[in-house]
């Protein structure tokens, strides 16, 4: 037991009043004589001890009247397991999970409904001075201050159903970094407790805080969502043939049959399916369709699945592009393979630089960069390439086999690629194909057994570095590489050991050079994502955009306006919309009246999974550190707040002690030993 105002305690000695009174009882007595004393000497004995005990009890009263008053304000109190102080005020944070799972509708009604009743039955049981906190899964900044009993249930009503989805751990640090000092923490979490909301890593919930979880009950239900698409194209060119897969996952217990797909673009039906898809499994569509004009499409995948709606459509938008920006910078001029492999398709736009005259302020507009034959590589265009390799830019490089290696080693040094160790001549070897790699996807439709392969007499040995990544595309003998690819940064940069020229091996004629170097410009296309995620995609990434001082980008929709935080990197425009986003759809980026590009916003599939951690999971995650797990269908809605979280105060049990002694007191000079008064005549 404790008290709250121990200070009191010292009023204790007031108890040596009464026993102070009981010991100098200085009443006096009168003498009355009698003619014979030895009844009435045997009568005054008796009624001596009787009155010794009826000071004693009454003493024993007073003292323990006075203990009593005393402690009572003193304020003791039974402490809780909680450890919360009735000396602070309590701060109360509560969760409200208003996610897409909680439309659910049981006997209570919605999900979301029965969450709001039970929060304000929680804030009910404390009291006028406790100050309350309320969380949602939009993490409004609105929400992080206390406020009144009165406001809280106001913000209570004003919760809705909101895309944004959070994970149990991302809200355990929101209420901790919220947490109020000098006040007892309680928080209350009303979900149904997804398990994919749970997660399976331990928590760490801090001590100071005391967590009670209370799960509402919902039934698992069946639900088909479409997860995701992706293109099988590696670039968007008008009039062709366009290859979309859709992946759809059943997250029921029972096998779906003929699930109606549709695929639409600019509002206009391009494909239709039917798909089954078993007892949780995911499962994979292809769907084709052509006819599309240059310029930004507006797509979607869409279903039809009952009861869950939220997760039957994706947006997705692409851009279809009627060109693609190479550039050749060579040193010499008569090699014209280069001009003569991109200039034979009208979609890719070539431009040509001489290695003496190179303006290094275009090297973003283009998606693939060719160096050929280069005879004085300098370290300024080492400098630039490097930067426009990180930031998703390709290059190609075809050396000059006559120029000393002395020469290009700083060069490919400072693109963090393997230096020469020699030039290897003599019998002309022949390559290996790498049949695996990606740019021999699609490529080959029946692999011959004795297969014509590129032949090289000359070529470069590399040095083999450990903090590089190759990857061979064309193999030669003892492990050297003829084509082979290196991740820098966010691009690539692919190293060929042979040149250009036909005395240095037949590479720029085989049939395999066309097939390759288109695959390595269209990998080089800067593709924004066909769409993003609400909550978890925050950073969009655009091509190089221009802005004057007071212009400002901006993502509308049809109803809704977002201004991005806008960072300007190297060849790139990143554009920071935090957690703005909050309704799935297209955005259109503008700059003025122009329209940049369009992206698409999705809603979170985490919450497609309609399977539920049980009240053991949950206590699991946070291991030894004890929680308490309310189930809203088992116990009463009143949840024993106050007995359970709440410290028990004996102050009021002290001043009824009191008064029954004092009481007692009363009662015992009054009615105990009660004797007749004797005169004189």
């Amino acid at each position: 037991m404790n008290f709250l105002y121990p200070g009191f305690l010292f009023a204790l000695l007031a108890i040596a009043i009464p026993i102070v009174i009981h010991l100098f009882n200085f009443r006096r007595f009168k003498k009355v004589y009698f003619s014979n004393v030895q009844f009435l000497k045997e009568a005054k004995e008796q009624n001596s001890s009787r009155e010794k005990l009826k000071n004693l009890l009454v003493l024993l009263s007073r003292i323990l009247a006075v203990i009593f008053l005393v402690l009572a304000f003193a304020r003791p109190f039974i402490s809780s397991d909680s450890g919360e102080s009735p000396a602070l005020r309590n701060a109360v944070s509560m969760y409200i999970d208003n996610s897409y799972s909680m439309e659910t509708v049981n006997k209570e009604g919605s999900l979301l409904d029965e969450a709001k009743r039970k929060a304000k039955e929680i804030a009910a049981a404390y009291g006028l001075n406790d100050r309350f906190q309320l969380i949602t899964n939009d993490f409004e900044g609105r929400h992080q201050r206390l406020v009144s009993k009165e406001e809280f249930v106001q913000l209570l009503d004003e919760i809705k159903i909101s895309g944004a989805s959070r994970s149990l751990r991302q809200v355990i640090n929101r209420m901790q970094s919220d947490a109020n000092a000098g006040r007892n923490q309680i928080s209350y979490l009303l979900s149904d407790f997804q398990k994919s909301f749970a997660g399976l890593s331990r928590i760490d919930g801090g001590k100071a805080i005391s967590y009670n979880f209370v799960k509402l009950n919902a039934n698992s239900l069946p639900n088909i969502s479409v997860d995701s698409v992706w293109s099988l194209s590696p670039v968007h060119k008008p009039g062709q043939t366009e290859r979309m897969v859709v992946q759809l996952k059943n997250y029921g217990e029972e096998d779906a049959k003929s699930i109606p797909l549709k695929l639409t673009v600019n509002l206009q039906q391009k494909a239709i399916s039917n798909v089954a898809v078993g007892a949780g499994k995911t499962v994979t569509d292809t769907l084709s369709f052509s006819g599309l004009k240059p310029g930004w499409q507006k797509a979607g995948i869409s279903i039809k699945d009952f009861p869950l709606t939220f997760d039957d459509e994706l947006n997705f938008t692409f851009n279809v592009s009627d060109e693609l920006r190479v550039l050749n910078i060579s040193g010499n001029p008569s090699d014209k393979f280069i001009a003569a492999l991109f200039g034979a398709d009208s979609y890719f736009k070539l431009v040509e630089m001489p290695e003496s005259n190179i303006k290094y302020s275009t090297f973003p507009t283009y998606s693939l960069i060719v160096l050929s034959g280069l005879r004085e590589p300098s370290s300024g265009l080492a400098q630039e390439l490097k930067s426009y390799v990180q930031n998703s830019g390709s290059v190609v490089i075809f050396p000059d086999l006559d120029v000393n290696a002395a020469v290009y080693n700083p060069f490919l040094a400072g693109l963090s690629l393997p230096v020469i160790q020699q030039l290897q001549t003599g019998v002309p070897v022949a390559s290996t194909i790498d049949l695996k790699n990606e740019m021999f996807k699609d490529v080959f439709d029946q692999v011959p057994k004795n297969m014509d392969l590129p032949v090289v007499s000359r070529y470069f040995s590399y040095a083999d570095q450990s903090r590089t990544s190759r990857e061979s595309i064309l193999q030669l003998p003892l492990n050297r590489s003829l084509f082979a690819k290196y991740t820098v940064g966010a691009g690539k940069i692919y190293l060929s050991a042979s040149s250009l020229s036909l005395k240095d091996g037949n590479l720029p004629r085989h049939p395999v050079f066309v097939p390759l170097m288109y695959k390595v410009a269209f990998a080089g296309a800067r593709e924004q994502p066909l769409f993003y995620t609400i909550g978890q995609d925050n950073l969009i990434g655009t091509e190089k955009i221009s802005l004057l001082a007071n212009q400002s980008l901006k993502l509308v929709s049809a109803d809704f306006e977002v201004i991005p935080e806008v960072r300007q990197t190297p060849g790139r425009t990143l554009l920071y919309v935090a957690d703005q986003i909050k309704k799935s759809g297209f955005y259109e980026l503008t700059k003025a009246d122009s329209t940049l590009a369009v992206v698409a916003f999705n809603d979170n599939r985490s919450e497609s999974d309609m399977h539920y951690a049980t009240e053991g999971e949950l206590e699991n995650l946070f291991g030894k550190q004890k929680i308490s797990v309310f189930n809203s269908k088992k116990d009463a809605m009143s949840l024993n707040i106050a007995a359970k979280n709440n410290n028990t105060e004996l102050w009021k049990l002290c001043i009824i002690l009191s008064v029954v002694f004092l009481a007692i007191e009363i009662l015992l000079i009054r009615f105990f030993n009660k004797t007749k008064h004797i005169q004189a005549t």
